[in-house]
C-alpha cells in the first residue's frame, strides 16, 4: 500500500476512536436514550450532600471521579449525528480493553505496553473505510488481509496517538473539569438509582437540551451516569467498576498484522 493508503487506513481505524474521545468531555456533551434514573422508593439517610447546592455537588463529583485509578465506560455517544456504542475499561497506566460499534459493525480495541491493537469485523472496516472514500478494490484487499487479525500499531506509527488517547484515563477525566460553566446552573432533581446504587440527580436545562448527571450517594461521590435529552446528539454513558483492575491480554503474534507490514501485504 502507498503512504496515501496508510493515511486512509489510519483514518478508518480512528474514525470511531475520535467519537469516543469526543464523548468524555464536559457533562453537556453527553446524551441519553432512556432518560434520567427513576426515583428510588426509599432514599437512604442521611443525605451526604445536605447543605450543598447542585453545583457544589457537581464539583465534588468531578473531583472524586478525576481521582479514579480505573473505570468502565458503557453506552452511546454521538458525533456529527452518528451514534457510536462503546464499552471500555480504562486505567491510569494508559491501558484499556473494549468494544465499539458503529454502522452495524464492531471493533475491539486493546492497549498494553504502549502497543495498540484493533480488530474489526468486515462491516466495521467496510463502513469505516468507505466513509473515508477508499476505492472498493482497496477496501476488499485490506479487509482480506485483516480478516480475523488484529491491527498492531506501535508508538510513533500512524494512528497510535489518536487511538491511544482513548486509553488515556487522566486525559479523559481532565476533560470533565475543563469548563466549569458547563456544569454551573444545575438543580437537584429527585434522588434515584443507577444499577441499584442510590444517586443524587443533577439537572441542567439549556434551550431544548436537558443534561442529567447521577452522582453516587454512598462511598465516594463518583459520577455514575451522564445523560442528555432533547439535543441533536442523543445517547447515554454509564461509569462503573471504579478502581477495579483492568486486565488486558496481548493478542497472539500470529493473529496480528503490523501496520508497517501492510505495504508488503503480509502479516507481521
Amino acid at each position: 500500500m502507498t503512504s496515501h493508503s496508510h493515511r486512509k487506513l489510519r483514518a478508518a481505524a480512528v474514525v470511531c476512536a475520535v467519537a469516543v474521545v469526543a464523548g468524555p468531555a464536559p457533562a453537556a456533551a453527553w446524551a441519553t436514550a432512556d432518560g434520567p434514573p427513576r426515583a428510588a422508593a426509599v432514599a437512604p439517610s442521611p443525605d451526604p450532600f445536605v447543605g450543598l447546592t447542585a453545583d457544589e455537588i457537581a464539583d465534588r463529583a468531578v473531583t472524586a471521579t478525576q481521582s479514579a485509578t480505573s473505570l468502565r465506560m458503557t453506552g452511546r455517544v454521538s458525533t456529527e449525528g452518528q451514534p457510536v456504542d462503546i464499552d471500555f475499561a480504562v486505567d491510569d497506566h494508559d491501558e484499556c480493553t473494549g468494544v465499539m460499534k458503529i454502522k452495524g459493525g464492531a471493533a475491539e480495541l486493546r492497549k498494553i505496553d504502549d502497543i495498540t491493537y484493533m480488530k474489526g469485523d468486515e462491516a466495521f472496516w467496510r463502513a469505516s473505510m468507505s466513509s473515508q472514500g477508499m476505492p472498493e478494490a482497496q477496501i476488499d484487499a485490506t479487509i482480506e488481509l485483516l480478516k480475523g487479525r488484529w491491527l498492531k500499531i506501535a508508538p510513533g506509527q500512524a494512528g497510535s496517538d489518536d487511538l491511544g488517547s482513548v486509553c488515556d484515563l487522566k486525559s479523559l477525566l481532565a476533560d470533565l473539569g475543563k469548563d466549569k460553566d458547563e456544569r454551573s446552573g444545575m438543580t437537584r432533581g429527585p434522588d434515584g438509582e443507577v444499577d441499584g446504587r442510590p444517586v443524587a440527580t443533577l439537572v441542567k436545562k439549556s434551550g431544548a437540551e436537558t443534561t442529567t448527571v447521577s452522582v453516587a450517594r454512598e462511598g465516594k461521590p463518583y459520577i455514575l451516569k451522564m445523560v442528555k435529552t432533547g439535543g441533536d446528539e442523543p445517547g447515554a454513558i454509564l461509569l462503573s467498576d471504579y478502581d477495579k483492575p483492568v486486565v488486558v491480554k496481548v493478542p497472539p503474534a500470529d493473529e496480528t498484522v503490523d501496520l508497517t507490514k501492510l505495504d508488503q501485504g503480509t502479516p507481521a
